[in-house]
């Protein structure tokens, strides 16, 4: 008889615990996700770090923490477990709180691929103290990675695409801008009679004639084609989006190497942000320089979805519509009689327009 009673305590004091654990073991437990920096490069780590708290008296047995990541972002080889597939990647934290305690870990991500990833969704289990009972729920939290694309360095960079840079960096320095004065000088023969200062020239009895300082007035404006032939329409099947990946991290480093030489730089493209395919809406920053400028070209290349909104040769039309005094830079893996018919109309424009290939064997 007292084995029956012992036998009736213990299964009454495990369901007792079962429902204890399954009602009260997610009141007020927080968890929390981040990166610690909200853009990289592609080839670079980032923390993601989780932060979980448990916030009463009662302790949480096991808490298992369960989202879909993308396998672009590869988390280091020994860290929790994960399972992956051709599209994604299945992360599984485990935890043991005790009462009012708080754990953070972190795990080293390397990315792999531009992009901007969201890794907010997650599935919340609990259990209790036996695994008789548990509780699940989703949530979302709002945790996002931007990859921008890897820059290239000069052996990556095809010979037009230098010699494009080059001729740019050069006219930066050539041309005195009327409207930067920084300093005055003697005349010296052949200097045009309006850059005389007759306030100087008073003052110190000699001709005197201002001294101008160079100016930002070549525009550069990175143009690409996401079509990989004439014929082609919508998106491209993975294997074929590589030399387009290649043709991005081209266009992100002539823009950045133009900002950091002084020059106004932009970047446009046939192709349409992710979320937005099919509305007609192509991307298109326009030539500026300031503080920002490389980080918002980044940001759209990372958003970038290689689908073709426009055909390139419309495309070219519409920018000879708008842009004027520009040096483009088009980059494409071909040319056409239309292609080169809009070239002569951007050109006509008063834009100057250098052709790049992008070439299979560049791909890297």
């Amino acid at each position: 008889m007292n084995v029956l009673w012992i036998v009736f305590i213990a299964v009454f004091l495990a369901a007792l615990q079962a429902w204890l654990f399954r009602a009260l073991g997610q009141k007020k437990m927080e968890y929390h996700r981040s990166f610690n920096c909200e853009s990289v490069h592609e080839g670079e780590r980032v923390k993601l770090v989780e932060v979980v708290k448990n916030r009463k008296i009662l302790p949480i047995p096991w808490l298992r923490i369960e989202s879909r990541i993308s396998p672009n972002l590869r988390f280091k080889v020994g860290g929790e477990d994960r399972e992956i597939s051709d599209d994604q990647q299945y992360h599984k934290s485990v935890f043991f709180l005790g009462p009012f305690s708080q754990i953070t870990r972190r795990h080293e991500i390397t990315c792999q691929k531009r992009g901007l990833y969201s890794v907010g969704t997650l599935a919340v289990t609990t259990g209790d103290l036996f695994g008789f009972a548990q509780k699940s729920t989703d949530k979302d939290i709002d945790c996002r990675l931007m990859v921008y694309p890897r820059l290239l360095s000069e052996s990556e960079l095809p010979t037009p695409a230098t010699r494009w840079q080059g001729e740019l960096i050069v006219r930066r320095f050539i041309a005195p801008d009327p409207f930067l004065m920084n300093g005055i000088r003697e005349y010296r023969a052949g200097d045009p009679l309006r850059t005389v200062h007759w306030g100087a020239t008073a003052r110190t009895g000699q001709l005197q004639v201002k001294q101008f300082d160079t100016t930002a007035d070549p525009r550069a404006l990175v143009v690409l084609n996401v079509q990989t032939t004439e014929e082609q329409w919508g998106e491209l099947m993975e294997y074929e989006q590589n030399i387009i990946e290649y043709g991005i991290r081209m266009a992100a480093t002539l823009a950045v190497r133009a900002l950091n030489c002084g020059v106004d730089a932009g970047f446009a493209s046939n192709a349409c942000y992710q979320g937005e395919k099919g509305q007609g809406n192509c991307i298109y920053i326009p030539a500026k320089r300031d503080a920002n400028q490389a980080q918002t070209i980044f940001a759209a290349m990372a958003r970038l979805q290689i689908y073709r909104e426009l055909t390139f040769a419309h495309f070219l039309d519409d920018l000879a519509n708008s842009v004027t005094g520009a040096d483009i830079a088009i980059l494409s893996c071909y040319t056409s009689p239309m292609m080169e018919a809009s070239m002569n109309r951007l050109r006509a424009n008063g834009n100057t327009v250098t052709m790049i290939s992008i070439n299979k064997e560049n791909v890297v």
